[in-house]
């Protein structure tokens, strides 16, 4: 659509600070752009000190998708449903420990956010990504975990987890059986894993104004839409400046909770 060639440079290193550092020297013209995601430009920033501004060394671009955080359990505790688990946690305080895909983590951050407001605390398990945090839920070495919804869904379906409440504005396709916790009465629980484009700061607004037309249709194209659905994550074309204001509240959800429960990784 574009009429130009794109080169995918993978930048692994840091949990995204290489990339970020690369794209943010990049020159301003359009020509340089970057998937950023909640990890780059929130909860790190959110948790850690890192070398960029995640709000002024970058123009925002647009938004790709995300898809949701899912609450699930090891089957084998005595609850049916969140309002079960709540009551559960409340009797068993100091007993119930969870796992993440790492401190500082979304899958980390989205449980503190949901313990918080329940009052409720719950023991931390951090490990080397998802899918160790999911084998000890399965194997009851843990009783929790609030994975992404793709990494999780096979095991849901098995019965090997069982999924009682997502976050997010609405349920899951994928998932409509389980309610959202804004449902069940968390408000404001729209902790999600976002992905989107952003380029080095500076960049003309008439460049920023046509790359965005172009994610977006990209975005409505079905071809693209069955893809993402297939990662579980729902589409959301937005413009730049929307992108942008996004970006600044969930960058200060992750820092206000970062700081409310002394969650720093430096």
């Amino acid at each position: 659509m574009l009429g130009q060639q794109i080169v995918v440079e993978n930048q692994g290193g840091g949990g995204g600070v290489i990339a970020c550092q690369s794209t943010a020297r990049a020159a301003p013209d359009g020509y340089t752009l970057m998937q950023g995601y909640v990890a780059t430009h929130g909860t790190s920033p959110a948790t850690r000190k890192v070398p960029y501004d995640p709000i002024k060394d970058f123009t925002p671009i647009g938004m790709i998708g995300a898809t949701p955080n899912i609450l699930v359990i090891d089957p084998k505790l005595p609850v049916k449903d969140f309002k079960e688990f709540v009551a559960y946690l409340k009797a068993n305080q100091g007993k119930i420990s969870y796992g993440s895909a790492g401190a500082g983590s979304l899958t980390h951050l989205t449980m503190e956010l949901m313990a918080q407001q329940l009052g409720t605390p719950l023991t931390h398990v951090a490990y080397r990504g998802v899918a160790p945090a999911l084998t000890d839920v399965i194997g009851s070495q843990t009783q929790a975990a609030f994975p992404g919804l793709a990494a999780s869904l096979q095991h849901i379906r098995s019965g090997r987890l069982r999924a009682l409440a997502i976050t997010g504005k609405s349920r899951a396709s994928q998932m409509p059986d389980v309610p959202t916790l804004e449902e069940l009465g968390l408000p404001n629980f729209d902790a999600v894993q976002w992905y989107g484009v952003v380029g080095p700061a500076g960049i003309p607004p008439e460049v920023v104004h046509k790359l965005n037309d172009t994610l977006n249709a990209v975005l409505k194209a079905p071809d693209m839409r069955e893809k993402l659905a297939g990662e579980a994550v729902e589409p959301m074309p937005m413009t730049a400046a929307e992108f942008g204001a996004y970006m600044q509240r969930d960058l200060s959800r992750w820092t206000e909770l970062a700081k409310a429960q002394n969650i720093s990784l430096d």
